[in-house]
């Protein structure tokens, strides 16, 4: 008996050992796998049109994966049943995933917008009721400064999936102006004096040209619609010379901007 036990656990020690050696060979295998398919990933992704910071998520997250698969063919090589292992990390995955259901889903987000570049940074957008200058774009949300000076946080999962108006990316905007006159006021007159008052602004741009058309009889008057355009950063100022323009050419041509009126009737009692 004391040489069958102690040939038992020779043979024991000679399988630890079996097992170590193997585990050792595996890792370094996995190691050297792992460190060329994330060069080969690397080299691809630079030949891509994303941008820098959508590709090192994306090389973080491959490498996370390929090294958890070396620790479990390291395991696995060492004689350990990963069976159990493996289903302990798929529940806790799944339980990490339903708990951060919306951080992934604003991570998801954020690189939809990092990687089709609906907008970029400085660009002024409206989505969701919200307008302001883009200054900033992560993965978690995207932040926002309004006209008023104020800060939006916008959830990169609801910016993604909404719909985004880019005032910016045409490096111009069409400043639209309406401008009522009286129905006694000759259409040419008035034509003439908006196309005066525009000529009048700075910063209009002569290509697309301006034009003016009549475009609706009201109850009190009629109705043009000035149609100009100005680059995106002289926008707001172009617009609010072009009214203060337009009443002044107005009076100038003797055009009345009409308002509305209401006639009383007063009737008495008859006798």
């Amino acid at each position: 008996m004391p040489d069958l036990n102690g040939a038992l656990q020779r043979f024991a020690g000679k399988l630890a050992l079996e097992n170590i050696l193997a585990a050792v060979v595996t890792l370094l295998i996995c190691l050297l796998a792992a460190r060329l398919l994330l060069k080969l990933a690397r080299r691809l992704l630079s030949r891509t049109k994303l941008e820098e910071r959508v590709r090192r998520y994306i090389l973080a997250a491959l490498k996370l994966l390929l090294y958890t698969l070396v620790v479990v063919f390291t395991a696995g090589s060492l004689g350990i049943n990963m069976t159990s292992l493996v289903a302990l990390l798929s529940v806790g995955s799944l339980g990490i995933t339903l708990a951060a259901e919306d951080i992934l889903g604003n991570v998801a987000g954020g690189l939809v917008i990092l990687s089709s570049h609906p907008f970029a940074i400085g660009d002024f957008i409206e989505s969701g009721g919200v307008s302001g200058t883009v200054e900033e774009i992560s993965l978690n949300h995207t932040k926002l400064i309004t006209p008023d000076g104020l800060t939006a946080l916008l959830p990169n999962k609801e910016l993604a999936a909404s719909k985004v108006t880019n005032y910016t990316v045409l490096g111009r905007r069409r400043i639209v102006w309406r401008m009522s006159a009286a129905y006694d006021a000759p259409t040419e007159t008035v034509k003439a004096a908006c196309l005066r008052a525009v000529e009048a602004t700075e910063h209009i741009l002569s290509d697309p040209a301006p034009a003016v058309y009549l475009t609706a009889f009201g109850e009190s008057g009629i109705d043009f619609t000035v149609y100009c355009w100005a680059a995106t950063e002289d926008f707001w100022t172009t617009q609010f010379a072009l009214a203060e323009n337009l009443r002044a050419e107005f009076g100038k041509a003797g055009v009345e901007i009409p308002y509305n009126k209401l006639d009383v009737h007063i009737v008495g009692n008859q006798e």
